[in-house]
């Protein structure tokens, strides 16, 4: 049965669908979207608390005394410390770890379940990290809230796609790009002040991370359960009252024999991470559980959001300095996450991403090129050419915004059949979090050795990101989720690789 249900009957049914856009839907997508508040939020605040002098004097004194000797040079190296980016790095490999327990939890008792969860974890590690007094409740801090965002981004993107009509299913699932944004821009802007209020606070800006978690928790207790999960759970009267609210008619047969017919395959399925491995599933696997996820992180942004207040002070810029482009920086963020959603399902997931990667590469260059030339030891970046080198960051940061930021999340959400989508989401949570940590954990020291060379090799890299999406991501708007397998059979590569499923032979597919 599994595999069976994407055939033709599918591609009949969906143009029946029928709903419109009720308060009740918009209710469920600010709340569910409200997850990836906590991811940005962490995003912006650790890039600038790792920046202040009070916090460095307390738990780094070696980088404090390193970067005064500098005050007044530019140094690639001045804050090269690997404890100082494990307090980075630590949360994004506990969310890889944590991911696994969210994929359990997310399909045996639904994706509000591991929402809610993940909220109150991320809750207790703002709480620990507001009030440490060592590097060791640093640490544990970051688990926690790492545990906590492993939750929220393997259960909201699944939600938000799950809760979309199919014709509006880009810019729904983007909400959670765009909270994510907004959550690094709301974290630069407290960065800016709290930086000012000597000595504690920068414990202001951990702490309160507990804000976004709060809502996130009392949001939850009123958010319905995804139709797509109750049906999976076998709750089918509640997934069709669910379905019936959501959609604002009772005429929704047609969607809810999908999601029934796609049940029957998920639960035929006794090994979802092994299923993955099928021929069938392979261009899901290999586009949107290992390859995307990774070039999201390797396309350089989060190098630029973690470290951007460090980056900009060792270019020559003072702490308010750093922390105010940092702010230009996360506006620009906003803006691209409300374009993606303005246009995602009209011009499409491949044309942004192509787009973007041009526009993503050419400001790459730009930024070599002016370090290159003009910085060095003991040498200031002249005024002009530092206000090139932010509009460069800016020009960036806005491609990325309406390109791989939100669509890193919603293609891997979107192309998974339901049998498989837990476990694939928690592989592309894991392969993100891998990559994000390993940037974070890496980024200083690769500033430090390679100088200017690091940009144009994330130039390079965006090259073949590129390059990929051009040969082996098919155009995904608009085609309801049920259908998406139909995608591979009749693309030009990934059609002999599902063709050899044994299953799919015997079924005459």
């Amino acid at each position: 049965m599994a595999g069976g249900f994407i055939g033709g009957e599918l591609g009949k049914r969906a143009e029946l669908y029928e709903g419109r856009i009720t308060a009740y839907f918009i209710l469920a997508c600010l709340v569910g979207s409200l997850g990836g508040s906590l991811f940005g939020y962490d995003l912006g605040v650790s890039s600038g608390v790792t920046s202040m002098d009070d916090f460095l004097k307390e738990f780094f004194p070696s980088v404090y005394r390193r970067k005064r000797a500098h005050l007044h040079e530019t140094d690639y190296c001045k804050y090269d410390n690997q404890v100082l980016t494990l307090f980075t790095s630590a949360l994004y490999f506990a969310a890889l770890f944590s991911t696994f327990g969210a994929s359990i939890v997310t399909r045996k008792y639904g994706r509000r379940s591991s929402i809610m969860f993940g909220s109150v974890s991320f809750f207790l590690g703002g709480a620990v990290n507001a009030g440490a007094v060592n590097i060791f409740m640093l640490i544990v801090g970051r688990i926690l809230l790492g545990i906590g965002i492993g939750f929220g981004n393997q259960a909201v993107p699944l939600y938000l796609s799950e809760i979309a009509p199919p014709k509006i299913r880009g810019a729904v699932n983007q909400l959670f790009q765009l909270t994510t944004c907004l959550g690094i821009l709301v974290a630069d802007v407290i960065n800016y002040f709290t930086e000012k209020i000597h000595p504690w606070g920068w414990r202001l800006s951990l702490g309160l991370a507990v804000v976004p978690a709060t809502l996130m928790f009392v949001g939850g207790a009123f958010l319905p359960e995804t139709p797509n999960s109750l049906v999976e759970q076998g709750k089918l009267e509640e997934a069709r009252r669910i379905l019936e609210k959501v959609r604002g008619t009772r005429k929704v047969d047609a969607e809810f024999e999908d999601l029934k017919e796609a049940s029957e395959a998920a639960r035929a399925v006794k090994h979802p991470f092994r299923n993955l491995l099928k021929p069938r599933n392979r261009p899901q696997l290999i586009i949107g559980a290992l390859c995307i996820p990774a070039f999201q992180q390797l396309s350089g942004m989060n190098s630029i959001l973690f470290y951007a207040p460090v980056m900009f002070q060792s270019l020559g810029m003072g702490s308010s300095a750093a922390l105010y482009s940092n702010i230009i920086s996360g506006s620009m963020l906003v803006i691209g996450a409300l374009v993606s959603m303005m246009v995602v399902d009209r011009l499409g997931r491949r044309f942004l991403f192509i787009e973007a990667g041009t526009q993503m590469i050419a400001s790459m260059v730009v930024v070599a090129t002016v370090l290159a030339l003009k910085l060095g030891d003991g040498e200031m970046l002249p005024k002009g050419l530092a206000v090139i080198l932010v509009i460069a960051i800016c020009t960036f940061v806005v491609a990325y915004g309406w390109s791989w930021g939100p669509l890193g999340w919603l293609v891997p959400s979107e192309i998974f059949p339901l049998e498989t989508r837990s476990a694939g989401q928690s592989i592309v949570v894991c392969v993100n979090m891998f990559f994000t940590a390993a940037i974070a954990q890496c980024f200083l020291a690769m500033l430090c050795h390679l100088r200017w060379g690091v940009f144009v090799l994330f130039a390079g890299l965006i090259v073949f990101m590129s390059l990929f999406i051009i040969l082996l991501l098919p155009e995904t708007k608009q085609v309801p989720i049920e259908e998406m397998s139909q995608l591979w059979e009749k693309h030009w590569y990934w059609k002999h690789i599902v063709s050899r499923d044994p299953e799919r032979r015997r079924q005459g597919q």
